[in-house]
């Protein structure tokens, strides 16, 4: 009963995913791929960091998802001169002569962190126990952050002066890095007659955020044979140089490799990306379909991979 309740709700996240995508693509045209990681992500559990050069819809993008999914949403714009607290929040004296914790706008279902490379480290800093324990502590104080919680960052590639590299631990948790690409000149087309006329569109709200919790409790059910989770730490295990498991490419080109959380990401990603094809269970394929976003901002080339124009993509599909 209880394998015929799962197949049940495998393919009501199936058809919801579908109903999602249409949804977006009222406004959003194309990018089908960076929608499909961005809600995968979601259903993951995860967070995702878009990267794209400006007037790709990066933002435009996250407001529609937030809409369709109905859930709350705060757009902070990251400034060299933005403080931790004004991401977290602060303790004020109230009129009752007693501090009082007032929350900032991290205190919300999705955060949408604008040009987070362009915030010195400390301030970057305030999104780690967030993104990782989904709570924030002030003045000792541990606050609960609301359920559920993502947060999509977006980051100019191509403009570097003024802006402050990621550390890997905050890049660590995100689980995906997706690299938007200009449109195609049919979308663009589109993009241009739409965006330049009285068209006015109306967003159906699709799910909601129980529901989105449901899913995510499903997706971690979701059975997964060994020999995928084998190729999946496998694959991770393979990016880490003068291992048992590197390659002769990953040994002469790569600093630094991924690490178990990258392992775990591959797992519920390829978990998620089956349920939302409509499969009941994962296969190597669908780890294969997410291997990329999660293992691009784990590995860091040498000087000798950079010399040689050698990208992080290019050495990932060879460990397939």
């Amino acid at each position: 009963m209880q394998f015929e309740n799962d197949i049940k709700a495998v393919d009501a996240l199936h058809q919801s995913y579908n109903n999602i995508k249409a949804e977006i693509g009222k406004v959003v045209i194309g990018q089908d791929e960076i929608v499909k990681s961005v809600l995968i992500s979601i259903f993951s559990n995860g967070h995702c960091l878009l990267v794209g050069v400006p007037g790709l819809a990066k933002t435009l993008l996250v407001q529609t998802v937030a809409n369709v999914l109905d859930l709350n949403f705060n757009r902070i714009q990251f400034t060299p001169d933005l403080m931790p607290s004004d991401i977290i929040g602060a303790e004020i004296l109230g009129e009752d002569r007693n501090f009082k914790f007032i929350n900032g706008p991290i205190f919300s279902n999705i955060i949408l962190a604008d040009e987070i490379n362009r915030t010195p480290p400390k301030t970057q800093a305030a999104l780690l126990e967030a993104m990782q324990e989904k709570a924030v502590t002030a003045a000792g104080i541990r606050h609960v952050l609301p359920n559920p919680f993502f947060v999509l960052a977006t980051q100019n590639p191509i403009e570097q002066e003024g802006t402050y590299p990621l550390p890997e631990a905050q890049l660590d948790r995100f689980m995906f890095n997706v690299h938007l690409s200009y449109p195609s000149f049919a979308d663009e087309l589109t993009i241009v007659k739409n965006t330049t006329s009285n068209t006015d569109v109306s967003l159906n709200k699709i799910i909601n955020a129980s529901q989105i919790q449901y899913f995510q409790k499903l997706i971690r059910n979701i059975p997964v044979t060994d020999n995928v989770v084998e190729y999946a730490v496998k694959l991770a295990s393979k990016t880490r140089p003068n291992t048992a498991l590197s390659t002769e490419e990953v040994n002469k080109y790569i600093n630094w490799g991924a690490g178990p959380r990258a392992s775990q990401f591959l797992v519920i990603g390829a978990k998620c990306h089956a349920a939302i094809s409509g499969k009941y269970a994962p296969d190597i394929e669908d780890v294969q379909a997410v291997a990329e976003a999660i293992l691009r901002h784990r590995i860091v080339r040498n000087y000798r991979a950079e010399a040689e124009g050698l990208s992080v993509e290019h050495i990932i599909k060879n460990l397939y």
